[in-house]
């Protein structure tokens, strides 16, 4: 098995779609994984730590978990998991993340 073979590629050319960050419309590729598009199309955070300290994705597989998001009113996304897709509304997080459906229990 070729290593390439491994790894799925985009197509150079496709469809684009919108989504919103944080009210702002950004366009990518179809396919595309939330937090390729958010690092291409600003390379900012997508999340903020209790300090203020900038956290965005690093791993790109969904094992770090700096890339959290809040994608369609579903917090605590992982931007590298998810595939762009058209409409779809995304904000940044700041601070504690919260567990379960109780937004006062936070970790």
């Amino acid at each position: 098995m070729n290593i390439a073979s491994r790894f799925q590629t985009l197509p150079e050319a496709g469809a684009s779609v919108q989504f919103t960050l944080d009210g702002e419309t950004v366009t990518a590729r179809a396919g595309t994984p939330l937090a390729a598009a958010l690092l291409a199309h600003s390379g900012e955070a997508s999340r903020h730590t209790t300090s203020g300290a900038g956290r965005t994705a690093f791993c790109m597989m969904g094992v770090c978990f700096d890339c959290l998001v809040e994608v369609d009113g579903t917090p605590n996304t992982q931007a590298c998991m998810v595939s762009v897709r058209d409409g779809m509304v995304v904000k940044r997080q700041t601070g504690l993340r919260p567990l379960g459906g109780d937004d006062d229990v936070r970790v």
